[in-house]
């Protein structure tokens, strides 16, 4: 099935563009880069073309002669069954990370023929940039990050009806019952897959739990080969620990990071390689505590204190073995790392917004702690996650008691509604928080 992805509007504004370079798109493994290129080539182009420089090696001896685009582009049009005309044709440049005069050459096409209509993407690229020592071009490509498929764009897939009528949602009143409850039910179920593409197909076209697992493993093995092929060789055991980790990290009452969770004796200096190496391959996402909701939000991070999530709440949830019917049903004993989960979601959603910036959390001592801050334009908010319905806990009150912001923001299975400046949202709509946000 053809889901549609929301990274397709900016696509297409990249197109029109009036100064537009050539396109890199970042992304963890799996996540459907090369799908979405290609399928936005059929859909805006008269031609689209793949050059992997993977599966093809001999791509690479037409930037090893020039750095002219024009001559560069009729070597590579021996190997293309379409014609690579300007403007009508989008060329992919694949897996170039395996090809440094290919990353170079964009500079080239930005200055020297910016008629023709480039995407370049490739596997871990930021982690293969650093091991190989590559630049890459800045100022003269566009950088655009793609994620892992939202519960907004799962569930257009999953249920239209309700889609429909969430998106078209103006105001913070509460939802029909029966709409919370679709809502509800489509959010667990997002939760089990998540979303990568392979296990979000096998769970809309019902193909049984079976493939989602199978699905869901797959990339996790896939992503243990990675760390052996592109690590060195010091770090792979060390990515491995911390990977293996996460699930028994944010298990904790108290998701900070710490590094005697790895093992005994575990020291940062020897860790903190590994760390930035997953968190490069776009595998994790590193959430630093602030002191105080100051702008900006960054002169404020304590480089010590830290929590670090998954970048897909269903490759967490494999993981960490919890099985679907715990998600659905919310099994006894499935307690703290239920709202790790939740955290996980909602954290999903936030990134993805378009220009958004990873969030910070802040703590008061050990009395207070709220799991997300953001900053929107001139604003910080500060947003609290809530795996359920029982909303009971005083630190959003402590916060809001010491900072008195404009707007404080409560996720949970709660209904919509806005009482004063706090703003209930059900976690299945954090995708649609800015919407409520500007009102």
């Amino acid at each position: 099935m053809r889901i549609k992805r929301e990274i397709e509007d900016q696509l297409l504004a990249w197109k029109q563009s009036k100064n537009r370079k050539p396109l890199l798109l970042q992304g963890a493994r799996q996540i459907g880069k090369t799908w979405m290129m290609e399928a936005f080539g059929k859909a805006y182009y008269d031609y689209c073309v793949k050059f992997d420089f993977d599966r093809h090696p001999e791509y690479k001896d037409a930037f090893l002669t020039s750095k002219d685009p024009e001559r560069v582009l009729k070597e590579l049009a021996i190997y293309s069954n379409v014609p690579l005309l300007p403007e009508k044709t989008l060329i992919i440049f694949d897996e170039i990370q395996e090809c440094e005069e290919a990353l170079n050459s964009l500079k080239y096409f930005y200055e020297d023929a910016p008629q023709y209509h480039i995407i370049a993407a490739g596997s871990l690229l930021g982690v293969a940039v650093k091991k190989r020592s590559m630049s890459v071009p800045v100022g003269k490509v566009k950088m655009m990050r793609m994620y892992p498929l939202t519960f907004r764009e799962f569930l257009r897939a999953s249920d239209p009806k309700t889609f429909e009528y969430i998106d078209a949602i103006q105001t913070a009143e509460h939802l029909p019952t029966m709409v919370l409850n679709k809502l509800l039910l489509e959010y667990k179920r997002y939760q089990v897959c998540g979303g990568m593409p392979e296990a979000v197909v096998a769970m809309l076209d019902n193909q049984g739990m079976e493939a989602v697992e199978e699905a869901l493993q797959g990339i996790l093995d896939l992503y243990e080969l990675d760390f052996a092929k592109y690590a060195n060789p010091v770090e792979i055991p060390r990515i491995r620990t911390i990977w293996h980790s996460l699930s028994s990290q944010l298990s904790k009452g108290n998701r900070k990071f710490i590094y005697k969770v790895i093992r005994s004796g575990a020291r940062s200096k020897d860790y903190e390689d590994a760390l930035l190496w997953l968190k490069d391959a776009g595998l994790i996402y590193q959430i630093f505590n602030i002191s105080k909701p100051g702008i900006p939000l960054s002169g404020y991070a304590e480089p010590d204190a830290f929590k670090v999530y998954a970048c897909d709440c269903g490759l967490l949830r494999r993981l960490a073995h919890v099985t679907a019917d715990t998600i659905i049903n919310y099994n006894a004993g499935f307690t703290e790392f239920k709202g790790a989960l939740a955290e996980n979601v909602v954290l999903q959603s936030l990134v993805s917004n378009k220009d958004a910036e990873v969030p910070y959390y802040w703590t008061s001592g050990n009395t207070a702690e709220v799991e997300f801050v953001i900053q929107h334009q001139s604003e910080i908010i500060p947003i609290e996650v809530k795996a359920e319905g029982n909303v009971c806990g005083k630190s959003l009150t402590v916060y809001n008691n010491r900072y008195q912001p404009k707007h404080r923001v409560r996720f949970s299975a709660n209904n919509l509604q806005q009482n004063d400046n706090l703003l209930s949202i059900p976690s299945p709509m954090a995708c649609w928080l800015m919407k409520f946000l500007e009102e």
